[in-house]
């Protein structure tokens, strides 16, 4: 007779609790299985294009790049099967690519904004091109990527991009007082250029810290609460698995773009007063006219929708939306709710326009 043969019922059940809950803290869950192959590669970056499944007459003409933010993984767009992002859009008729931009090394230190936009996408943009057959192009940018998918539109408006989506989008920072996390960037309190001549790049335990802490709460409490109370519905423990396997993939972000994040957007808003060099050319938004599709998330934290909506006043783009959804930073495109709402929302706007 087994162990758990001879104990009461209660505390067997809370013997097998306790088994799940260890083995979903201590391993990670398979994430980013969408098959894909890498189609570029520079110094650390890799592009990958996803296989097709839908038959090339049913195909959309523009293909999609995916620019996510460069302090986490990408794959948070391609988190599960049956819950992926990139999963909804290729069974749609996309020619989808993702930029993963890799992790940095000390001798990527001095990497800026200006690197990332003027030679790694320029690059990978010429691949897809040149790959999917087509001049026209849509670029998604998500969080720090739609900074860089921002400059990008702003810099080359006549390279052939046609249709930008910006979800939760750090651009304007004229109202510190909503900003939570100005609290931790503002020059009083933080010396950016200590931290990084210390460790040369802006160490990923740091910045998690830093989002962690605007809700301590949920974040070191409820989280962990809502899994033990789930314990025994699988789709929730495969859910919050795979999230956390995300979530706790850290790693550093490279120490020339972070000191231009706090310095020239969260402390003096250049992008939007049109005060930004990038390589000693000044970032005109004026200048950017794809079709414009704005992803707000009411209940973000960490990018506030105030950060996100003055963009459209500076733009030339005669085609522009915002949309709305309830959540918070990630949720938007990988929460519960994100394949009922979102990802219909940015396939229906986005169909229309890639013909």
């Amino acid at each position: 007779m087994t162990e758990a043969a001879v104990l009461p019922d209660h505390w067997a059940d809370l013997e097998q609790r306790f088994q799940t809950f260890s083995r979903v803290m201590t391993t990670k869950a398979a994430i980013a299985q969408t098959p894909k192959e890498i189609v570029w590669t520079l110094n650390k970056a890799r592009l990958y294009r996803y296989i097709p499944v839908v038959p090339p007459e049913a195909r959309h003409r523009v293909p999609l790049l995916l620019v996510f933010a460069l302090m986490n993984r990408p794959t948070i767009l391609d988190l599960r099967p049956g819950h992926s992002f990139v999963e909804f859009m290729v069974a749609r008729g996309y020619d989808v690519y993702l930029l993963d931009w890799g992790i940095p090394g000390f001798e990527d230190k001095d990497l800026k904004f200006d690197d990332y936009v003027l030679d790694y996408m320029t690059r990978a943009i010429r691949k897809v091109k040149a790959l999917s057959g087509s001049e026209d192009f849509s670029l998604l940018g998500w969080c720090i990527g739609a900074i860089l998918t921002t400059i990008y539109a702003s810099m080359r408006p006549d390279d052939g991009l046609r249709n930008l989506l910006l979800l939760t989008a750090p651009l304007d920072f004229s109202r510190p007082k909503k900003l939570t996390f100005a609290q931790w960037t503002d020059e009083k309190h933080f010396d950016v250029d200590r931290v990084l001549s210390t460790y040369g790049n802006m160490p990923g335990e740091m910045i998690d810290y830093g989002a962690k802490a605007l809700k301590p709460i949920e974040n070191y409490i409820a989280n962990y609460l809502k899994l033990w109370e789930n314990l025994d519905n699988p789709r929730v423990v495969e859910s919050w698995h795979a999230m956390n396997t995300w979530v706790t993939d850290i790693f550093p972000m490279a120490g020339g773009a972070y000191r231009q994040l706090i310095v020239d957007f969260y402390r003096n808003n250049r992008l939007m007063k049109g005060e930004l060099k990038i390589r000693g050319e000044l970032v005109n938004l004026k200048r950017l006219r794809a079709n414009l599709l704005t992803v707000i998330a009411e209940g973000d934290h960490i990018t506030p929708p105030c950060q996100s909506e003055g963009v459209l006043e500076k733009i030339s783009s005669t085609d522009t939306e915002i949309f709305r959804v309830p959540g918070g930073h990630i949720g938007i495109m990988a929460g519960s709710g994100a394949q009922k709402q979102t990802w219909p929302h940015i396939d229906a706007w986005l169909a229309a326009r890639s013909q």
